[in-house]
């Protein structure tokens, strides 16, 4: 057989049309790849400035293994339902994640953690390099002898400060506490003056541990076990004041929620008393808790308890009376077909329950009728405690889902008594936004037996100056924790503002004049990290998860305290008011002033 033998000509043809082919491919991967490099340059923002040397932000968390998600739990939100819009600036929220922990960065992200700080209409008073807890920390005031003290604590440790200057404030004391060397647990406090018995009196609770003992309490019996069987005092000691220094306050008395227990007994049921107890310097205490081991519906991985509100009469402090205890249905064992109907009833994520006691504008002895609860999944409630032996559910609001993060955690009441209107919000638990965004609704209870949200509070958006168009490309958590405490914050609110953490976007302070179309007319963003100085001379650099945590207002000297992952801010804005130095005015006065500036 003949080979077949193609003509020179057909065969010069064919290996140029080849070389071409080559060539184009070639080109095409170049164009394709440097288009690639210009997205990649487009999204990454430059460092410059005081991010020239920024510290890096950190790696996705290490997964180990394929995460298994439990029976009723949200699944991941599928790709592109969510993320960063590069053309838009905008980034969408998912709809509902599974409970999650770590840094968990999206396209857009940015690579550095921002070492840039933002303010609007608001002043640095002082900057103090102390940190307590990173993440959170609780805070209390109290005048003595011409003096203003503030204590930040945690349950392990805690600092004093001298601020009556704040410009010049002082640490006087701090403690590490260490329990197994026969420290007593520290816990959040309210600290007020009682007029009837011409004393400083302080309310500390005491909770079971959050973190470090139960991871899940679907998986590990054994934990279950570890927390129920901890030895301590679930529920509050009360002190007399009678120095700066809490070592030298006066045990007056301790008492445990669980009402089968004395406060001697090793083990006690029930999750103890839960955040800042609600005291007034007058007769009545109001906390937050689950008083026995019957109050376990709840769907949250790392919590057994689900809190209710509970009050006491303390009028003599040394012999504390209970009163009454007001839940949901839903909350304790045998109620499990209330609690079904439920949502969120199976989820293995949402909180149910109360995280804090209940918010009270008037205190009762002064003819308060009303508090406020936030409880977690269960929504919103209006209670009646004229009668706190007694405390009766108003009204209700089912508020919208928002799964994971907190949902139900805090109500704003500084307004209420001047305008009916009520703030009410969660917070985020997760990094990088993973995580429906927590919403501060606005919520009319003029009418008590009918309350209902009228609108959500602006969400915050970044300066044109920084390097990034969304709080979400900026790391960490973003979104509101707290806008300080009513009961403890010292002074008259304003009728017009309210400032709030906001996590990576520092303090944001709105004006709610028109609830329905508020704006933001102040704000103070730090930095995103810090070091922190070591008491042996080394340095600290601080997490970046949680920036701004925390604040506490002190509306009778026009200053807001901003606690941060690198240390503590003294704010003022002209908002408020000049910046009061030394001890404020009497509270009539201050009263007088606020309408004035009506």
């Amino acid at each position: 057989m003949k080979k077949f033998k193609l003509h020179p000509f057909l065969s010069n043809l064919a290996f140029t049309f080849l070389m071409m082919s080559i060539i184009f491919f070639l080109s095409l991967g170049t164009a394709l790849a440097n288009d690639e490099a210009k997205k990649e340059e487009k999204q990454e923002a430059p460092r410059t400035g005081l991010n020239k040397n920024a510290p890096d932000a950190p790696l996705p968390k290490k997964k180990e293994g394929t995460t298994k998600l439990l029976p009723g739990e949200p699944k991941e939100p599928a790709p592109g339902s969510w993320g960063y819009d590069a053309k838009t600036g905008i980034f969408t929220h998912p709809a509902a994640t599974p409970d999650n922990e770590g840094p968990q960065p999206f396209e857009g992200s940015l690579p550095y953690l921002d070492q840039n700080q933002y303010t609007k209409n608001m002043n640095v008073e002082a900057f103090y390099p102390y940190v307590i807890g990173w993440g959170h920390s609780w805070q209390a005031t109290f005048d003595l002898d011409g003096r203003r003290y503030l204590y930040d604590l945690e349950t392990d440790m805690y600092n004093v400060f001298d601020i009556t200057d704040p410009k010049n404030a002082k640490r006087i004391a701090n403690k590490l506490i260490d329990t197994d060397k026969g420290d007593k647990r520290f816990g959040p406090m309210t600290v007020k003056y009682n007029k009837n018995l011409d004393k400083t009196i302080a309310v500390q609770c005491y909770e079971i541990p959050r973190y470090g003992v139960l991871s899940n309490k679907y998986e590990y019996p054994e934990q279950v076990k570890a927390i129920k069987d901890k030895e301590m005092l679930r529920g509050f000691s009360i002190f007399e004041v009678t120095s700066p220094l809490f070592s030298e306050w006066k045990l007056l008395s301790e008492t445990p929620l669980d009402a089968k227990a004395n406060a001697s007994d090793l083990v006690q049921e029930g999750s103890g008393c839960q955040d800042v107890p609600v005291y007034d310097g007058g007769d009545y205490l109001f906390v937050a808790g689950a008083s026995d081991d019957s109050f376990i519906n709840t769907e949250y991985k790392s919590y057994l308890y689900s809190g209710a509100q509970m009050a006491f009469d303390i009028s003599d402090p040394s012999n504390p009376k209970r009163l009454s205890t007001w839940w949901v249905p839903g909350q304790r064992v045998g109620e499990e077909a209330a609690y079904n109907k439920n949502p969120r009833a199976g989820n293995k994520t949402t909180w149910m329950g109360a995280r804090m006691p209940l918010f009270i504008p008037t205190p009762v002895e002064k003819g308060g009728k009303y508090g406020y609860a936030a409880m977690g999944g269960f929504g919103f409630y209006i209670v009646d405690i004229s009668d706190p032996a007694n405390m009766k559910t108003v009204s209700h609001i089912e508020m919208p889902m928002s799964v994971s993060g907190t949902e139900g955690d805090n109500i704003d009441v500084s307004k209420v008594e001047s305008t009916g209107i009520v703030y009410y919000s969660g917070y985020p638990l997760s990094e990088d936004c993973h995580e429906p965004y927590k919403e501060i609704y606005a919520i009319d209870v003029n009418n008590p037996l009918k309350p209902k949200i009228i609108s959500t509070l602006k969400r915050p958006t970044p300066p044109e100056s920084a390097p990034f168009t969304d709080f979400c490309q900026r790391r960490g958590s973003f979104g509101p924790k707290r806008s300080g405490y009513a009961t403890i914050n010292p002074g008259v609110p304003s009728d017009q503002y309210i400032p709030y953490a906001f996590y990576n976007a520092g303090v944001q302070i709105f004006d709610v004049t028109n609830p329905t179309e508020s704006t933001i007319e102040a704000y103070f963003v730090p930095k995103m990290s810090g070091e922190i100085p070591n008491e042996d001379g080394t340095t600290t650099t601080s997490d970046h998860s949680n920036p701004v945590h925390g604040i506490f207002v002190e509306w009778d000297r026009n200053l807001i305290w901003a606690f941060s992952n690198h240390g503590m801010y003294a704010l003022s804005t002209p908002l408020l008011g000049d910046p009061v130095i030394g001890l404020p005015k009497p509270v009539e006065e201050q009263k007088q002033t606020q309408k004035s500036k009506k």
